[in-house]
């Protein structure tokens, strides 16, 4: 009786790594369909608003004539209810989205709603729908679609002899946008967590509050996310690691390492991530997959800590502020005046070097 190969030889069996990577492209695509499955439901749901509040106005004169003050009710009730996302707001947009939409069959649903807010401000039945159908065909961002009409491209498009380049700039202009930074939000808000903002939470609580929902922090990451893993093991010759949160963007085609950071941002922490990135690259990475990214999600973090570090420029390794509850208009403009005065200063600084 002949001895079973060694498990170098299975290995090196290159039909054995074709089957591996059969099923690779087989689960990633299930994923990928998932993640769509979702953005489908929440763009449906919003149409049902939308079409709800719209009968509900037409539905006689008395309702029309305190149709000013209906939407501020709604957002009221709706927010104490079901949180954020339902403020006048978008609401209204809601309203607006069943308006022109009024069909469900001609709402192309690879997009998500942030596709279709984006696309409301777009003038013209014909206009708007084209830049739907090509952001479906193209697979745009909402960013690189808001890039799109911001450029006038479909404008631009029909006024010009040569297409080819408007077409060029445009394919350019995508492409840049297509880079981790673009896709991850800063800071990710984790209001859906029920969690108090005051007070440090122990980092182990917020995993698992991530973990139990998973949905809605998939939501909030934003386009093309996929779960991997929790807690993965990583190991070299002589210790374990291990990664609090692994996801696969099938945009980026690349593995997102997240590590949890109850409190302020330290190099201690970055060095960590840095070498994550860098074993995970080595271990894990298929042939066909992106460089592997790292996030540090965070309470805080000093921006000098950033600007000298390994964090500084770095497209593959970064870190995220997140908020456990949403700001107010008042911090949000706060927070933009302390990162622009950062800004202006570093500015100051190269040109003084």
């Amino acid at each position: 009786m002949s001895d079973l190969p060694e498990d170098h030889g299975i290995q090196n069996d290159s039909s054995l790594q074709t089957l591996i990577g059969q099923l690779r492209e087989l689960v990633r695509d299930a994923r990928s369909r998932v993640l769509r499955a979702v953005d489908t439901i929440q763009v449906r749901t919003c149409w049902e608003i939308g079409r709800h509040i719209v009968e509900f106005e037409q539905n006689g004169a008395a309702r029309a004539e305190y149709g000013k003050r209906l939407l501020p009710r709604l957002a009221e009730s709706m927010t104490v209810e079901f949180g954020r996302g339902f403020d006048e707001r978008n609401l209204r947009n809601m309203r607006a989205f069943f308006q022109i939409f009024p069909i469900w069959n001609a709402v192309r649903t690879e997009l998500s709603w942030t596709h279709y807010r984006t696309l409301l401000r777009v003038e013209g039945d014909r206009a708007r729908r084209w830049y739907m159908d090509e952001a479906a065909a193209q697979n745009w961002s909402s960013r690189a679609l808001d890039r799109q009409i911001g450029t006038l491209y479909y404008e631009r498009l029909l006024s010009s002899r040569d297409r080819e380049p408007v077409e060029a700039e445009a394919r350019t202009n995508t492409n840049a946008l297509a880079s981790p930074r673009e896709l991850v939000r800063d800071p990710v808000v984790l209001e859906f967590l029920g969690m108090p903002e005051a007070g440090r939470v122990l980092e182990r609580d917020l995993e698992q509050g991530l973990m139990n929902h998973l949905q809605s922090f998939l939501l909030e990451l934003g386009k093309g996310f996929a779960f991997v893993a929790r807690q993965q093991r990583v190991s070299t010759e002589t210790k374990d690691f291990y990664v609090d949160l692994v996801f696969y963007n099938y945009l980026l085609k690349c593995f997102v390492l997240f590590d949890l950071k109850s409190g302020e941002l330290t190099h201690q922490d970055i060095g960590q991530m840095d070498m994550y990135v860098r074993m995970y690259d080595d271990l894990k990475r298929g042939e066909q997959d992106n460089p592997t990214v790292g996030i540090i999600l965070c309470a805080t973090r000093d921006a000098s800590v950033v600007r000298y570090s390994v964090l500084h420029e770095n497209e593959q390794l970064f870190a995220s502020k997140y908020r456990l509850v949403l700001p107010t208009e008042d911090e949000l403009r706060a927070e933009l005046e302390r990162d622009r005065a950062l800004l202006e200063n570093e500015n100051i600084n190269k040109d003084e070097s």
